[in-house]
């Protein structure tokens, strides 16, 4: 595969969209083709996992029934959208990716992480992100002050803050391919940060 993966992290309500849809646009001024998408969703298949694993109407879904539908739609992901875009050699920007999945389904719902992991990245074909953009908040500060929230996004602030955790442990583990970023910045030095870290990833091809 020819083209680069961008996957943006963080937890709710932290500005991914925001900088997704920013880097989106940086790439549109530049002709570099690219495809946005975000996880769950992006898909036909994953608009109605997504529906399923955060629509309060669902239910009581358990833990691993949520692991397992996630799971299924990045494999999903990968093979109609992810994929194919990464062979044209277009660059792929995802909001959320492997990294949420482990950091809600395993951490969050404390369930084993390494069987989380293992499912997740065996749904990918262990397919990774060339740069994970981490945007790092307190979930008090933003979790807390969402009006509406989804079935996950109502799941309890101690779930929020063990996806946090695990989220810097992640980039601590391997600081080469993430970018950890404080998402209290504003919109537009996060987003000049982001696009100065894009264009090194972009210059050797």
């Amino acid at each position: 595969m020819t083209g680069i993966f961008i996957a943006f992290e963080g937890g709710d309500s932290v500005g991914k969209s925001t900088q997704v849809e920013r880097l989106a646009g940086w790439l549109s001024s530049r002709g570099i083709a690219h495809v946005v998408t975000r996880q769950p969703g992006g898909t036909p298949v994953g608009a109605e996992l997504r529906r399923l694993v955060l629509d309060h109407s669902s239910g009581d879904v358990s833990a691993r029934a949520e692991a397992l539908m996630y799971a299924a739609d990045k494999a999903q992901h990968v093979y109609e959208l992810i994929g194919p875009a990464l062979e044209r050699g277009e660059v792929v920007i995802s909001d959320r990716y492997v990294d949420s999945m482990i950091a809600y389904q395993g951490a969050g719902r404390a369930l084993d992480i390494d069987e989380v992991s293992t499912i997740a990245w065996w749904a990918v074909g262990q397919l990774r992100p060339h740069l994970t953009i981490l945007l790092d908040a307190d979930p008090t500060d933003a979790v807390e002050t969402i009006a509406e929230k989804d079935r996950l996004e109502d799941a309890g602030i101690d779930l929020h803050r063990r996806a946090r955790h695990f989220f810097l442990d992640l980039a601590a583990a391997d600081p080469h391919r993430y970018l950890v970023l404080d998402a209290r910045l504003t919109r537009e030095e996060l987003a000049a940060t982001i696009a100065t870290r894009v264009a090194e990833q972009l210059a050797p091809r």
